[in-house]
């Protein structure tokens, strides 16, 4: 798989007259973390009526494509190309990122947390 390219979209689409948005969910394969930020956007997008097909998985390999894209950790969640979950001291490079929730620390952002991005960029 080529790395400079993103995978193919997933899911169906249609216009549903649920939220607009483009999302891409940035990850590395030695982050396990990314499955469950998958599933969780995935889920979001669902909530909010989004069609499935506005996710775009992107594997990240190599540290000079990291600093390329700004990629701060998998997974990192861009919705219309911004990262609504951003914290401007994370370093950039092939590592995995932790994020502040409710309950403390997680490996990706909540459902509930990506459905109010959503909402908020859609």
């Amino acid at each position: 798989m080529n790395a400079a390219r993103p995978e193919p979209r997933l899911g169906g689409g249609g216009d549903d007259g649920g939220v607009t948005a483009d999302v891409t969910l940035l990850y590395f394969a030695d982050c396990p973390n990314w499955k469950q930020a998958h599933r969780r956007v995935r889920q979001a997008l669902r909530e909010v009526g989004a069609p499935e097909a506005a996710l775009t998985l992107r594997r990240v390999e190599t540290d000079e494509e990291a600093q390329h894209l700004a990629f701060h950790g998998s997974p990192t969640v861009r919705i219309n190309g911004a990262d609504p979950f951003a914290d401007p001291a994370a370093p950039v490079g092939l590592a995995c990122r932790v994020y502040r929730s409710a309950t403390g620390l997680t490996g990706a952002p909540t459902v509930e947390e990506l459905t109010a991005a959503l909402r908020a960029a859609g």
